[in-house]
């Protein structure tokens, strides 16, 4: 993709900004607000999303870019002088993969997401110099798909060994305010900067017309909170696992952090009972608490090697979506298999369901739109070589799912025969793998 003018115009301000902090590690920058100016305000516009669920205020990107000009810099003189006031955010629950529980979602106002989008991008550039090769998540040119095939190919290569998962209770939820400032103080000194991550931290949660001010956490779908959140566990884990626990290890280790997900790998078993052992100190003295039963150690030998050494057979583990577990290549070699989660695959087929009841009156043509997207969006992250059955699978349940549904928009039930010509005529994408893992 070809840069614009604005982001033309920023790149020697991010490479100073970069150079500045690789060059001084350790050491909290004073002045990295001067940078952010008309250009660079006109590139983080270009960067937010637009098409996202507007904020309390209503307004969204289309209308907010009629009079660009005029919001940006109204918004740049706010957020220097210290006049901007974040508006508190609104707050909407999703379902989680259990179908029961939900996850709240802040939305901040667009005008918001646009200062959030400038000020991670000063921050960005301090923090990414700093930042360990083993945490992923929400990070240029980076992606979950490339955390997952540095486990795997770890796993092959070091014939398995013992998983360590590690599950952060409510993460976003139970942040601590005073804890993240301080830790940012550290790198960041920066008045206008600092200044605005309190005001966003303290903003306010919109719940069903009640305003209210928690004292912890930072809302899910705030365009800082996956950077604030990186830097938070940079502190808490990257740099405690990689300067502490790993030069005292007796075997081999690789981990994977993707935001709070975190996953590691030991060639010993000691080793792994002596790190999951520490864990939970480590993190409750930041604030944080562990799932006693999701934070848990797996053996995940290769299977003839466990076999040889008379230990249980390989068992199998999630992360980023994908159940791992070991299975034999057409070379008949030894390789880590990918496949939907149970979890992933059922909430899949659940918003389908939810959907197709709801919009089973549409016309066909606006509904099988909708459902092209659904499974097309589906594939691109889950299409690795090792799980086409399971993506041939969705699609098959997308068509029986359809069917029940159109079936019920009248007392006569749709017969498959009449079914089969709806297919024919508006088909269901067929999975294509994007992400080759096994040879």
């Amino acid at each position: 993709m070809s840069e614009t003018q604005g982001s033309t115009d920023i790149s020697p301000k991010l490479r100073r900004i970069a150079q500045l902090a690789k060059g001084k590690p350790g050491v909290a920058l004073l002045t990295l607000a001067h940078h952010i100016d008309m250009n660079w305000m006109r590139e983080a516009f270009r960067r937010t999303r637009k098409d996202g669920a507007t904020g309390v205020d209503g307004v969204t990107a289309e209308e907010y870019a009629r009079q660009l000009e005029v919001n940006l810099q109204s918004l740049l003189d706010r957020a220097k002088s210290g006049a901007y006031r974040a508006p508190p955010v609104r707050r909407v629950h999703i379902p989680k993969g259990d179908g029961v529980q939900t996850r709240a979602i802040g939305i901040p106002t667009f005008e918001d997401k646009v200062l959030q989008r400038a000020v991670a991008m000063v921050l960005e550039a301090v923090y990414e110099q700093s930042f360990r090769d083993f945490s992923y998540g929400f990070r240029p040119g980076r992606s979950a798909h490339q955390a997952l095939a540095n486990l795997r190919d770890t796993a092959i290569r070091m014939g398995g060994g013992w998983i360590v998962e590690v599950d952060i209770k409510k993460f976003f939820d139970t942040l601590d305010h005073g804890r993240l400032q301080m830790i940012l103080r550290r790198r960041v000194r920066d008045g206008v900067l600092l200044r605005l991550i309190g005001k966003w931290l303290n903003a306010g949660v919109l719940e069903r017309h009640e305003l209210s001010y928690p004292g912890e956490g930072t809302p899910q779908g705030g365009v800082i909170s996956p950077l604030l959140a990186n830097v938070f566990l940079h502190e808490v884990f990257d740099e405690w696992f990689a300067r502490t626990i790993m030069p005292r290890l007796r075997g081999k280790c690789a981990v994977v952090r993707y935001a709070d997900d975190i996953a590691m790998i030991f060639s010993s078993e000691g080793d792994a009972m002596w790190v999951l052992d520490l864990l939970p100190a480590r993190f409750g003295s930041y604030g944080l608490t562990l799932h006693p039963e999701k934070t848990r150690l797996i053996g995940f030998r290769r299977p003839d090697l466990a076999a040889r050494y008379g230990r249980p057979g390989p068992g199998t583990f999630d992360l980023l979506g994908f159940t791992h577990h070991w299975g034999l290549s057409r070379n008949k070699k030894w390789c880590v298999y990918m496949r939907t989660a149970k979890d992933r695959f059922s909430r899949m087929l659940r918003q389908l369901r939810v959907w197709c009841r709801d919009h089973r009156h549409d016309k066909l043509k606006a509904q099988h739109v909708i459902l092209v997207a659904k499974l097309k969006g589906h594939y691109g992250y889950f299409g690795v070589s090792t799980n086409y059955p399971a993506l041939i699978r969705l699609r098959h349940e997308a068509r029986r799912i359809w069917h029940k549904w159109l079936s019920r928009r009248s007392r006569q039930p749709l017969p498959w025969t009449v079914m089969q010509r709806i297919l024919e005529r508006f088909p269901l994408p067929i999975p294509r793998v994007r992400y080759l893992h096994i040879t």
